[in-house]
């Protein structure tokens, strides 16, 4: 007789389980963008979802609590000039979100406690210098206002939020970045890129420590840093099929674990809880989430189950652990999109009897406080990200100030030697004439202006011919009525005839219109 050993864990047992509708949230445009994105952001405040808008690009943020079917003129947050590739909340302050589109610029957000009561189309700060559409923004994992954005312009930017400046310029990538990851502590920042490797890289000077081919495949392909240093890649093979990797940094090249799963087309996004080691594999357009936990053993990803849904997602967000709900052993929360316009929340759950705080499912997590500043990162300060106990629920920490923009002049002025000369001229103009986007400012180029300048003065030119031809027009319609009162034109029916000579204009006993350089702007 055989017998099978069954692996002794605690998260063998995981279920998914997806709320009631009228718990959903419903109605909601969700953006149709071919882009490889997850299209939807979450904290224990707020729901953020990018969505179809006309004439731009805009993300709709939700409370939390209000569920149900959203109404179709629900304000949105919408200041950006091309539609929305990709958004994420600040994880130091609940009520900052950032954006980045296909207008080149990167927006960071205040949102109000109670939410948006009207469309949001100023932001806190514009952080321009990418010269493409930018698909990727990434916050620091432990030091505030710090934040990471690529572009197809195949540029990484890290940014000091809270003066608007750029801190790190990263220009090693041959191609588009597909995505990027911090390490635990921020020391290290982890790349995959179309050219199909994948980098890590100091982040604080740019410089390549290591490089290997990521997979074979010529899609997409996704790498996360994992809390024990280890890195989860997910892409696909030669032949197209989708795989995922467990590999050791020093190794790349050499994956401790190469799986391959399906021979479906779609992006998998691998989205990682460091508190259980647990790994979720989302793929858009798939009707499921495979989850697995990773572990010291062979064979280190151990596969756990499957949630099945009826329609395929085209979006997914993740709760962060303070978010989740310790009462009913709950360790994970999704927040699933679908093509019908609803917003699907999935609920991951441990089965245990006992009503007691557990312990062993909720180790101390990541909280909101910061380990650092943004000044003490770029000077070479590695801070570990502070831990919160959930016992008892989680509690936000003190009232968060709001983000204020010191914005220092001419922050912006080290722009990308390459077809970037328009793009620094105008940061730069734009900052040393004060026009920072916290104001909704912005900097016009001088031709535009002239050319505006023209057009006016053609306006008002067109504008006195008219008024002189209707002043001549309404001084011969008189004089005809003062003849059809004397008689000398009527007929026995009433009728009046015109003179037979025309009327010239120039001539007309109509005063003069007063001259183009005299009328204001504001009477066109």
């Amino acid at each position: 007789m055989s017998f099978r050993v069954v692996r002794s864990s605690k998260f063998r047992h995981v279920y998914g389980q997806a709320l009631k509708r009228d718990q959903c949230y419903d109605n909601i445009r969700v953006s149709k963008s071919s882009w490889d994105s997850t299209f939807c952001a979450v904290n224990p405040k707020f729901l953020a979802i990018i969505v179809e808008s006309a004439g731009g690009g805009a993300f709709v943020v939700l409370p939390l609590s209000k569920v149900g079917r959203i109404a179709a003129d629900h304000p949105l947050v919408g200041g950006h000039k091309g539609p929305v590739l990709d958004i994420a909340w600040c994880p130091h302050n609940d009520n900052v979100i950032a954006s980045g589109s296909e207008d080149c610029v990167v927006k960071v957000w205040q949102i109000p406690d109670h939410g948006i009561s009207r469309t949001l189309t100023e932001p806190v700060v514009d952080l321009v210098y990418h010269q493409r559409r930018v698909g990727l923004v990434l916050w620091h994992p432990t030091a505030l206002n710090v934040l990471l954005t690529a572009g197809s312009d195949n540029q990484v930017v890290i940014w000091n939020v809270g003066t608007g400046e750029v801190l790190v310029h990263i220009d090693c990538h041959p191609d588009i970045v597909y995505s990027a990851s911090w390490n635990w502590d921020g020391s290290q920042l982890l790349t995959t890129c179309k050219d199909k490797k994948m980098r890590l890289i100091d982040p604080r000077t740019g410089k390549v420590e290591e490089e290997a081919v990521c997979h074979e495949g010529s899609k997409a392909t996704r790498a996360i840093y994992l809390r024990s240093g280890l890195i989860f890649t997910t892409g696909f093979s030669r032949v197209s099929e989708r795989q995922y990797s467990l590999r050791a940094p020093e190794h790349l090249n050499e994956p401790i674990v190469m799986v391959e799963l399906d021979t479906s087309n779609g992006v998998m996004f691998p989205l990682y809880d460091p508190d259980t080691n647990l790994v979720y594999l989302c793929g858009k357009g798939d009707s499921v989430i495979r989850y697995f936990e990773i572990t010291a053993e062979p064979p280190f990803v151990h596969y756990i189950n499957t949630f099945q849904t009826p329609d395929p997602q085209r979006g997914i967000g993740m709760m962060p652990k303070r978010g989740c709900d310790v009462n009913s052993c709950e360790i994970a929360r999704f927040y699933r999109l679908n093509n019908s316009g609803l917003c699907q929340v999935i609920t991951m759950t441990v089965p245990r009897k006992s009503e007691l705080f557990q312990e062993d499912l909720y180790p101390d997590t990541l909280s909101d406080q910061p380990g650092a500043t943004a000044e003490e990162w770029v000077g070479g300060k590695d801070a570990e990200p502070i831990l919160i106990s959930l016992k008892g629920g989680y509690t936000p920490s003190s009232q968060k100030a709001d983000l204020k923009v010191n914005k220092r002049p001419n922050v912006l002025d080290k722009m990308p030697p390459k077809g970037g000369s328009r793009g620094a001229s105008s940061a730069a103009s734009r900052d040393a004439s004060g026009g920072g986007s916290g104001d909704g400012g912005g900097y016009v180029p001088d031709d535009i202006i002239k050319e505006f300048h023209e057009e006016i003065r053609r306006l008002k030119a067109v504008m006195v011919k008219h008024e002189n031809r209707i002043r001549a027009l309404e001084a011969r319609l008189a004089a005809v009525g003062e003849d059809d009162r004397g008689g000398s034109h009527g007929d026995g029916l009433g009728m009046v005839h015109a003179p037979s000579e025309p009327v010239n204009n120039t001539h007309a006993s109509a005063p003069a219109a007063p001259p183009c350089e005299d009328m204001e702007p504001d009477e066109v």
